[in-house]
């Protein structure tokens, strides 16, 4: 019995219901079926999960998708637009007849449908089932999100080669002869992501000033002896899995102070990596980096280390468990970042991001590229 039937036992439901297009994370999970219009995915207890897809649909998911293939011919769904206009009504009650009059659904579904099928069905919204069973990962999908790695890694080093190999003139990077910006780098990191078959959006390539902001994406010229922090998320275009990783650089010599923040961050980042293993709780590793911070002088309130130690990362960029002050015990299988980071107005920001699985001995980390402050 997996998760899904136990949540359909312990709610005393006939079935468990989901509609949306594959951008939602539960529904591709379920499914594995790709598609952008919104489809209805059912399981019953005990039973396989069904979708029921368009006729145009129908053979593509009978070849792609794990669940059961229904067209919502078969499901009924034409009979009842004869009679029933309104189609949030009409689609509830074609779920509903395939169901049963208890449904346990997904807290994604849309309030307009979850009222229509409470004219027929006692509605019951899941606290997050499929979310939970996504966070423990299978051998499929870390294979997946080390391969979409690797090439995060050689992006990461288009970026910082670019960095490096720039020159400059009165403070400002050029690369062959032009200004080299936030953009021109983000550009040539996409295209090279492109290519390896992954899609990336918003990459963070911030600088200066723009560093003591975590998620400022970064816009305009370059400035030389100072932070860029560059933060990239693609998104591995045929599996969906994500990957996730920060390094911040430097072309020349910083200010002192973001030297020291550097040391610090990487001494957070060893030790919180140190800590991670099946068992620990998350709070408790997060907890051990604040401690570490306020030895070295650095707070973690609203300026300093402001944000949680890492999350989980799999179908979506940002998902469990949580590495915080909320974090629950973390289990063998997860997948996760780690990322201290320290922000101060008027000096700067550094951030370093691994990303890795949690095993029983430890943390097995899918990041390769080094750490180097001055390119």
């Amino acid at each position: 019995m997996d998760a899904l039937d136990v949540a359909i036992n312990a709610s005393g439901a006939d079935a468990f219901v989901v509609y949306a297009s594959s951008d939602d994370a539960d529904i591709r999970y379920l499914t594995q079926f790709v598609v952008h219009d919104p489809f209805v995915f059912f399981k019953r207890r005990g039973q396989p999960g069904t979708i029921i897809v368009s006729q145009m649909e129908a053979e593509r998911a009978s070849r792609e998708s794990t669940a059961v293939v229904m067209t919502r011919t078969q499901a009924g769904l034409i009979e009842i637009l004869k009679t029933e206009k309104n189609p949030w009504k009409a689609l509830a009650q074609m779920i509903v007849g395939q169901t049963g009059s208890t449904l346990l659904v997904s807290p994604n579904l849309p309030a307009a449908l979850v009222r229509a099928l409470e004219e027929h069905a006692r509605v019951i919204v899941d606290e997050g089932t499929v979310e939970q069973m996504r966070a423990k990962k299978s051998r499929t999908e870390i294979a997946w999100m080390k391969s979409v790695q690797k090439n995060t890694d050689i992006a990461m080093a288009l970026a910082v080669s670019l960095i490096k190999r720039s020159t400059v003139k009165k403070e400002l990077l050029y690369f062959m002869g032009a200004p080299l910006t936030s953009e021109y780098v983000r550009t040539a990191v996409h295209k090279q992501l492109m290519d390896s078959g992954c899609r990336a959006v918003e990459t963070i390539i911030s600088c200066g000033d723009d560093t003591a902001l975590p998620h400022a994406i970064g816009s305009g010229q370059l400035a030389a002896n100072e932070p860029i922090v560059i933060d990239m998320f693609p998104k591995d275009e045929t599996t969906g899995y994500y990957s996730d990783m920060t390094r911040t650089v430097s072309k020349g010599k910083p200010d002192e102070k973001i030297i020291e923040m550097y040391a610090a961050v990487l001494g957070a980042k060893r030790l919180a990596i140190s800590q991670i293993r099946a068992g620990v709780s998350g709070a408790r590793v997060y907890q051990s980096v604040v401690d570490f911070f306020k030895d070295q002088g650095y707070e973690s309130t609203t300026r300093g280390f402001v944000h949680n130690l890492g999350h989980g990362v799999g179908l979506q960029v940002h998902e469990l468990p949580t590495v915080g002050a909320a974090g629950l015990t973390l289990k063998a299988g997860h997948v996760i970042t780690v990322e201290p980071g320290l922000y101060y107005s008027g000096i700067g920001g550094v951030r370093l991001e691994d990303m890795g699985e949690v095993t029983r001995k430890g943390f097995s980390c899918f990041t390769a590229f080094p750490e180097e402050l001055v390119v």
